[in-house]
């Protein structure tokens, strides 16, 4: 089983992993829903930046994010070429311009198109390491108690920590199957056409599925032995309390929001214009 393919959390000693789990959480969410609502290219280029500069800070290897980044970027540029594919003549709508760049009909590639798609690329630059990030560097049941210290249910705390905990589960348990069907004659590596390999996860998704929820039975029936929820309050093996660090990163996720929210007076709406 290729332990580099499976996606979750890894300890390490890097400025990241010593954050408040709450705290990253507060960061990815405010942030990505900057990225996501503003189309200002200069706010996106910062983020990308910055995003990357943070996952290199976190000192992951490549090796262990190779194949869940080339699954994302193959599906990301399959989005931007259907993007193009289906209105081509999108960034002259949204910029109320039109500098061609290769006539070609239906097709024709304008600046203001390629632009657009730009920005939606860069969208994704800035999203994808930090919810990458969180899911490397964040211990789930650090994260579930972090959850609780904020006063949110210690049942909603728990189901989030087991869903985090439950990815690399997921992962494993279809590299299993996956060699399973192998070992049977179905050839589901690099040397199978792409159609075959289709085909192949097809017949892996079913008996995941079915795996998967025999575990949850597994799980709740445990934890209803044990009388999960009978409290009003339960107590936590790991817990961490907020430090300066953490307050730092809650007060970048809040600046870079707000100068999101100001980009949108400036740009007089989600789109930053340089045709104008």
């Amino acid at each position: 089983m290729p332990e580099q393919n499976i996606l979750g959390f890894r300890p390490g000693t890097s400025y990241l992993h010593q954050l408040n789990a709450s705290a990253k959480l507060f960061f990815f969410f405010l942030v990505s829903l900057a990225c996501m609502t503003t189309f200002d290219t200069r706010f996106l280029v910062v983020v990308s930046v910055l995003s990357l500069a943070l996952f290199r800070l976190a000192k992951i290897k490549w090796a262990q994010v190779a194949f869940v980044v080339k699954f994302i970027f193959f599906f990301s540029l399959l989005n931007l070429v259907a993007i193009f594919f289906f209105q081509p003549t999108y960034g002259e709508t949204l910029y109320g311009s039109r500098h061609v760049l290769l006539a070609a009909g239906y097709f024709t590639v304008t600046a203001e198109e390629l632009f657009y798609l730009f920005n939606v690329a860069l969208k994704y630059i800035c999203t994808v390491p930090l919810a990458l990030l969180f899911l490397l560097t964040t211990d789930p049941s650090a994260f579930a108690s972090s959850l609780n210290k904020l006063k949110i249910s210690y049942k909603v705390s728990y189901a989030v920590a087991l869903a985090l905990r439950y990815i690399p589960d997921i992962q494993t348990t279809y590299w299993e199957i996956s060699l399973a069907q192998q070992a049977r004659g179905n050839e589901l590596s690099k040397k199978a056409s792409l159609l075959t390999r289709a085909k192949g996860m097809l017949n892996i998704i079913i008996p995941l599925i079915f795996s998967s929820l025999d575990r949850i039975n597994t799980i709740s029936t445990a934890m209803q032995l044990r009388r999960f929820g009978s409290k009003s309050k339960r107590t936590w093996y790991t817990e961490q309390p907020f430090t300066a660090k953490d307050r730092g990163i809650v007060l970048l996720a809040l600046f870079l929001f707000l100068c999101s929210l100001y980009l949108f007076h400036v740009d007089h709406g989600r789109f930053y214009n340089p045709f104008q």
